[in-house]
């Protein structure tokens, strides 16, 4: 097979800081958060009482109401997200292209709104009340399955649910699609919905979740600082339209950046903790440069999974220091959940687009909160607002509950 080269031509989402992705980019850009207390139902007993949640979506913008009523949240946000996408790339899918275009997407749990409440109803009244739309509402598949229903793309449809890494490996299966010749273009990214009762009451049972700034929300989630105490929950979706080069410059399409590599691991020890040495982090990472073709000290930007816990930001500064060595103090990093709070299996949708648009832009995003620098986390967080810094190359990162990680690659592009 020819081994194509894969471009960023569309992006779309909807984020706990606005409901589009321009939007997004341009409160990131100036440190805004959009954590705040939790709306979507009573949480004034739960520990953790704060979440990055999408507001004042309007699903009926993007579908019909009955259609809305046959969808779970994270659904709702997948189609509308992914009708952006198509706005922003120009890309119209044809009788003639609708096979070599597929959708895949990475979810990490799927329908909690839905599950819980047709559980509720269950317990209420019975078996003979549940709907028929119960099981095609909460299964994750549905998030590409009605991207597909609603644009007509009929390449592969495929869901990847790898916990919190879920979106990014996502995208470097469709990345891997297109490279081997298997299609033209794939909307691929990820999407997730799980701000309901049991989603943060799992998460606070685990410990994982801030439960120290419940009266101060825009502060809570502070990756690398000394006095994090957790993640923050969030919602949303991120979407890109991957393309083969040679379709994007056929159509004179806009080109973000170009994807060049991608890298995953497991680390074979913990269900939830990562290896304290960062060796499957940083396996990721060494994979996706090899597939890259690049040396370390080429990456200028790295978006760091980043989540605001003991554990995983001290355990990511230690991969990036293994796999950078002395260039590490040079990359410059962003940690962007401290503004958007940590959107699970959508994390590395809307953190790739993040990095592109880095690159796209010469803006890198800043990390907000690190007030107390960890004396382990000592490599160059950018701390003092967005900076204006032209880089050739990125990396996302995204690691996950059960040791999966991955690692895509983004190139400027040059024209």
């Amino acid at each position: 097979m020819t081994r194509q080269r894969v471009v960023i031509t569309g992006i779309g989402g909807v984020t706990p800081l606005a409901n589009d992705i321009q939007t997004t980019w341009k409160k990131l850009l100036a440190g805004e958060s959009g954590i705040a207390p939790i709306t979507l139902f009573d949480a004034s007993a739960f520990d953790s009482r704060i979440a990055g949640e999408v507001k004042n979506f309007t699903p009926e913008t993007y579908m019909t109401p009955k259609q809305t009523r046959h969808m779970d949240r994270f659904t709702q946000f997948a189609v509308a997200s992914a009708k952006m996408l198509l706005d922003d790339s120009g890309y119209t899918i044809t009788e003639q292209n609708a096979f070599d275009t597929g959708v895949i997407l990475g979810i990490g749990l799927g329908g909690l709104h839905t599950l819980e409440t047709w559980h509720a109803k269950l317990l209420s009244a019975g078996p003979n009340k549940i709907s028929p739309f119960m099981i095609p509402m909460l299964i994750s598949n549905m998030g590409p399955g009605q991207i597909s229903i609603f644009t007509g793309a009929k390449g592969a449809n495929i869901v990847t649910t790898t916990a919190c890494a879920s979106a990014l490996h996502a995208l470097g299966t469709a990345y891997s699609e297109i490279l081997l010749g298997r299609a033209t273009a794939i909307i691929t990214g990820g999407v997730e919905a799980t701000v309901t009762p049991l989603g943060v009451a799992g998460f606070t049972a685990l410990k994982a979740l801030s439960t120290h700034y419940n009266d101060d929300p825009t502060h809570a989630s502070r990756p690398f600082d000394a006095k994090r105490d957790g993640f923050v929950i969030g919602e949303g979706a991120g979407l890109l339209l991957l393309e083969t080069l040679s379709s994007a410059q056929a159509r004179g399409a806009k080109i973000y950046a170009e994807v060049v590599g991608y890298g995953a691991s497991g680390d074979a020890h913990h269900m939830t903790a990562p290896r304290a040495d960062g060796e499957g982090m940083a396996r990721a990472m060494a994979n996706s440069l090899r597939e890259a073709q690049v040396d370390a000290s080429a990456i200028g930007h790295i978006n760091a999974h980043a989540t605001s816990t003991m554990l995983n930001d001290a355990t990511e500064t230690t991969a990036i220091k293994a796999i950078f060595g002395q260039h590490a103090k040079n990359v410059k990093i962003s940690a962007t959940k401290s503004m958007t709070g940590h959107l699970l299996g959508a994390a590395g949708g809307i953190e790739a687009i993040f990095t592109a648009l880095a690159l796209h832009e010469e803006m890198l995003p800043g990390t907000i909160n690190m007030e107390n620098p960890d004396p382990s986390c000592d490599l160059d967080y950018i701390t003092n607002g967005s900076e204006h810094v032209a880089c050739e190359y990125a990396m996302c990162n995204s690691f996950g509950f059960g040791g999966t990680n991955a690692s895509v690659i983004f190139r400027k592009w040059q024209g």
